[in-house]
């Protein structure tokens, strides 16, 4: 039996072998003004998910140039700011996919660990991700920054969300969502703020406001997150994560302060006032008008100098899908 996943719907998946992840789908993104450019094969070391604006035909940076505010949904949610959020790992999904913040123009590869695309140990009862999981734009936790409340230092990531809508949505797109409440992951000893949103589009938008009305419309959810952050890891071999602020969630007031936050820290690293090395964050982009602007040219360059893009997933491992059993503690 092939061990290649089949390739799915982005809103309903498909029967059979679980999803490893789902491939970007251009059409899945709701901001238009963006497309996905690709480049090597999924599944391999050499993989790249490239964004291009389809109005300028320059390639930009989903860290960098994409905004954090998504202006088009914003106007019309009755004062209710609503963010753009990058895709990186579709729910149920286990292939780790993220933005790379030391690569240029920033694409979304596949993590790496000893040497080999990096998979998600399906802690039971879950497979992979309990949600649409990525990250918002323009957001930088600081690794330089001891925050008040974790008493730990940022991961040098942009802000984490987990999307608990309805909807799949694939590698890549560009949801909507507006933010109503935040877990305080201590991951590894870094500070790791793991925001909960939920798009707007989503049928259940309007009734989750809070993070109080998370559990009354998905019960169980907000239990099931925290269990999973707290053990995902523990199948390799480490110990148990801890959280901030008592284990407990904290509302949109204050999910909201930790974006204003981390929106300062990351408008300080762009503009070059705080220092860090390229080879561990890239700050190049092709819309700021700053030290990291390139020009068109040479971000098409970057992209070119990749391989062509292998439309033929790379087959996997099926051991990628085998359950691991933890011992809550």
């Amino acid at each position: 039996m092939s061990t290649e996943p089949k390739k799915p719907d982005a809103n309903t998946g498909t029967q059979g072998i679980p999803l490893t992840s789902i491939a970007p789908q251009a059409g899945d993104n709701a901001n238009r003004r963006y497309e996905i450019v690709e480049r090597g094969q999924l599944h391999t070391l050499n993989y790249r998910c490239y964004f291009r604006d389809v109005q300028t035909k320059a390639i930009v940076s989903p860290f960098h140039d994409i905004p954090l505010v998504n202006e088009q949904y914003t106007s019309t949610a009755n004062g209710t700011t609503v963010y753009n959020m990058i895709v990186e790992v579709p729910r149920w999904t286990n292939a780790k996919m993220e933005i790379n913040k030391q690569l240029k123009l920033n694409p979304i590869v596949q993590d790496v660990k000893s040497g080999k695309p990096r998979f998600v140990h399906n802690v039971f009862p879950y497979h992979g991700y309990l949600w649409n999981y990525g990250a918002l734009p323009q957001t930088w936790e600081d690794p330089n920054h001891i925050d008040e409340d974790t008493k730990t230092t940022g991961d040098n990531d942009p802000l984490d969300v987990c999307e608990i809508g309805t909807s799949l949505h694939a590698t890549g797109s560009i949801v909507p969502v507006k933010i109503v409440g935040v877990l305080g992951l201590i991951d590894e000893g870094e500070t790791d703020w793991k925001l909960i949103g939920i798009d707007v589009r989503d049928k259940l938008a309007s009734q989750i406001n809070d993070i109080n009305d998370v559990e009354k419309y998905l019960p169980g959810l907000l239990e099931a997150t925290r269990r999973w952050f707290k053990y995902y890891k523990v199948p390799t071999g480490k110990p148990p994560n801890k959280f901030a602020l008592n284990e407990q969630y904290a509302d949109r007031d204050y999910a909201q302060r930790v974006i204003d936050e981390t929106r300062k820290y990351w408008v300080k690293l762009a503009s070059g006032e705080t220092k860090v090395e390229e080879k561990v964050c890239s700050i190049a982009n092709t819309t700021l008008n700053n030290n990291g602007t390139i020009n068109k040219e040479d971000a098409d360059k970057i992209v070119e100098d990749n391989e062509k893009y292998n439309e033929q997933p790379a087959k996997i491992d099926i051991t990628v899908h085998n359950l691991s059993y933890v011992q809550d503690i």
